[in-house]
């Protein structure tokens, strides 16, 4: 077939070629309007003008251009034409027969769709880096073109195909991808290593976290949360989110992870904790500001006292299903400098539920935060089970899945209501210390009693009742009224606490043979499992000591 009666139906050829011969047939007005454009051209000392683009004929150029390029036409595609570099790609390739038979490599591409649509519209199209049988990349364009008679005009459509090796290309991004992916799993990796393996276990609570890192991409966040005992039946629940995104932030977080279990440690009231955070943040990066929730559970005031720094509000859902918001007190967000935290409280009964979570669980582009908090309050109105179950519940109604775009942390704990044989498992006993020194062996006395009602073993009752009088002994002698002593049993361990109104805290210490004082707390210390002191909020300190009971199965 004559391939010059083929032409390239492109936007503005037409118009281009007019405007070129209307030029060429008007006169030079830079010279005299009687001299034709060809003599003024000869009296100069400039070079022949070049060929214009018309004058250049297809089929050269196209056989030399480094691209791939066939011509197909008619509805089952008949091969037209094919440039030295298809040739040289994939084989002679015979004219005149149908492309799906003769051009495999293009069925291959699954590019005979393609070429159907472009030839019943008559528009071009474009598939990007295709990969080829021949092992290489290309972006292939499907354009139409007409074949023209020169007198009853249009007689045939076809399509051009124009193939660009682009392998180099497709190679580096893939190398790009693979290199952000190792890049995100190690990220993830060192989040979940910095995150706690296992959640410590209290004894009046069931706890239940899980976290999902937020994208495809290697910017993982800063997301945390722990749980932290503090001893004497008290837990501490700790959630944050460092701002900005990849290793430097999870880095960040795993600093303040491990400053807010050392500041726990001092069994210090929730705001203290993130003035303390507050002051590390700003030495850690400057740069990085992160919001923290840090709340305190004591089984025996049945409420949750937290302290805010920008931290979304902690939610409760009490045994009737009315879910509380405590919105109050917020501070500004850690590492920000120049504020000073206050401590507020939410009730957490028995029978209760409370959430800690991050931004990613509530937070969407194309609404208010407050919906999304106001959505998870509903979810957790109707949230039922378990602690784990619980979180996955909340986690399905905020719609995270694994390409959300965020990460996303939930903390649930559960204060359960016991009856029945379990309540016989976590009792509570306390005195009130009236009185000078008598109030000693009443306290060792109603100590023996209340040990021996819940059958203790003669070797662990006589070490509580020895407890209980160094305790008592240590508060009457350096502690002010009103004084109170607590025993409390769970199915772990025996916890032994008095508390006055004195806010000196006792340490250990070593006693000289000729010191009448100073062994009481180094006595207990050596018979307890674990003893501590802490400051009340009302003022004055509380003392305890626990021991570990043989591990009885939970009902």
């Amino acid at each position: 077939m004559n391939f010059t009666r083929w032409s390239a139906r492109l936007p503005g050829t037409q118009r281009r070629a007019a405007a070129r011969t209307e030029q060429t047939a008007s006169p030079d007005r830079r010279g005299d309007s009687s001299v034709p454009a060809a003599r003024v051209e000869q009296l100069t000392d400039e070079a022949p003008s070049l060929p214009a683009v018309d004058d250049l004929r297809v089929r050269e150029v196209l056989d030399r251009v480094p691209s791939l390029v066939a011509l197909v036409h008619g509805p089952d595609h008949r091969i037209a034409y094919v440039n030295d570099a298809y040739t040289t790609a994939f084989g002679v390739r015979p004219l005149g027969e149908r492309a799906r038979e003769a051009l495999p490599e293009l069925d291959a591409l699954g590019l005979f769709p393609l070429l159907d649509q472009v030839q019943r519209s008559g528009k071009p199209r474009t598939v990007k880096s295709r990969k080829a049988p021949d092992g290489r990349s290309y972006t292939f364009t499907c354009t139409p073109v007409a074949e023209r008679d020169g007198t009853n005009g249009a007689a045939g459509r076809g399509v051009l195909v124009f193939a660009t090796d682009v392998t180099d290309h497709a190679e580096a991004a893939e190398r790009l991808r693979t290199s952000e992916r190792r890049q995100r799993e190690t990220a993830v990796t060192l989040q979940r290593s910095l995150l706690p393996q296992e959640l410590e276990e209290p004894d009046d609570l069931r706890v239940a976290a899980t976290y999902h890192p937020g994208g495809t991409e290697a910017a993982v966040g800063g997301d945390w949360y722990d749980v932290i005992t503090l001893g004497g039946g008290r837990t501490a629940l700790v959630i944050g989110d460092v701002m900005g995104r990849g290793v430097r932030a999870a880095a960040v977080m795993g600093q303040l992870r491990t400053a807010v279990r050392a500041y726990a440690r001092l069994d210090l009231p929730p705001h203290e904790v993130l003035q303390l955070l507050d002051g590390l943040a700003a030495e850690i990066d400057a740069n990085q500001i992160a919001t923290c929730a840090y709340a305190v559970h004591d089984p025996n005031e049945g409420k949750l006292v937290y302290a805010s720094a920008g931290h979304l509000p902690i939610l409760v859902r009490d045994e009737n299903g009315t879910v509380l918001r405590a919105d109050e007190p917020t501070g500004p967000p850690l590492g920000t400098g120049g504020w000073v935290h206050t401590s507020g409280s939410i009730p957490l009964g028995p029978g209760s539920t409370a959430v800690l979570y991050t931004d990613g669980l509530v937070e969407r582009r194309d609404a208010d935060l407050d919906e999304g908090i106001a959505a998870l309050e509903r979810a957790l109105a109707g949230a039922t089970g378990t602690p784990q179950v619980v979180c996955d519940r909340l986690v399905r109604s905020a719609g995270v899945t694994p390409d959300h775009d965020d990460d996303v942390a939930v903390l649930v704990l559960q204060h359960p209501a016991r009856t029945g044989p379990a309540s016989e498992l976590f009792r509570n006993a306390a005195l009130d210390l009236l009185g000078g020194v008598e109030a000693a062996p009443r306290a060792r006395a109603f100590a023996s009693g209340v040990l021996t009602s819940w059958r203790f073993p003669a070797d662990l009752h006589d070490l509580g009742v020895l407890a209980t009088s160094e305790l008592v002994a240590n508060s009457l002698q350096h502690g002010t009224p009103p004084m109170r002593l607590r025993l409390r049993r769970t199915d772990r361990r025996l916890i032994i606490e008095v508390t006055d109104g004195d806010d000196h805290l006792p340490r250990r210490r070593r006693a000289e043979p000729g010191d009448e004082s100073g062994r009481g707390i180094a006595i207990v210390a050596t018979i307890a499992s674990n003893w501590g002191c802490r400051r009340t909020p009302g003022g004055g300190k509380a003392v305890w000591c626990e021991f570990a009971l043989p591990r009885l199965p939970m009902p």
